[in-house]
């Protein structure tokens, strides 16, 4: 019985020690201070690296709104080319830590979360860069269809910087 307690108790404290610090890749630091009521409504995302939940979708957009409880609803959709439908999917992000910081988890699975990171953001709210959990995950958004050649750059610039394969990422045509 004291073997078994002991060895749960290291799955436990090794689960949750996984799980802080999993939230966001070494290097980068999310953007403080953060306001999440100018960041709420409508981004079209301009670029991203492809992973299983978004492939074959274009037109892509996240759209943030506040839930009663103070956590944030999340509506991901985008057109699948391939089933020539628009498919959407609810979750709800919560912060890590300070509401001022834009380091946030978000989930479309029950409990299960992972890092959503604001990385960079100009002062006007207009453009995004978010990172995920590790160097798998990264988006660029828009509050319009398009980005400024200059702020692409940018962003291009800092993600390669932590470590991003810039090669790889999609750019997300926004024609519908």
């Amino acid at each position: 019985m004291k073997t078994f307690f002991s060895t749960a108790m290291t799955f436990i404290v090794g689960l949750f020690t996984f799980n802080s610090c999993a939230n966001i890749p070494e290097g980068a630091i999310a953007v403080k201070p953060f306001d999440s009521g100018r960041y709420l409504g409508k981004w079209y995302e301009i670029a991203r690296l492809d992973f299983r939940y978004e492939r074959g979708l274009n037109n892509t957009t996240a759209n943030y709104s506040l839930n009663d409880d103070g956590t944030i609803k999340v509506v991901n959709s985008g057109y699948n080319v391939e089933k020539k439908e628009w498919q959407e999917a609810i979750g709800k992000a919560k912060f890590v830590g300070a509401t001022n910081e834009g380091k946030l988890k978000v989930s479309f699975f029950g409990p299960f979360y992972s890092g959503y990171n604001v990385i960079a953001l100009d002062d006007e709210y207009k453009y995004a860069l978010i990172a995920g959990r590790s160097l798998d995950y990264l988006w660029i958004l828009s509050r319009e269809k398009t980005i400024s050649n200059s702020t692409k750059l940018k962003y291009l610039e800092l993600a390669k910087g932590l470590g991003y394969d810039t090669d790889a990422l999609i750019w997300v045509e926004q024609d519908k």
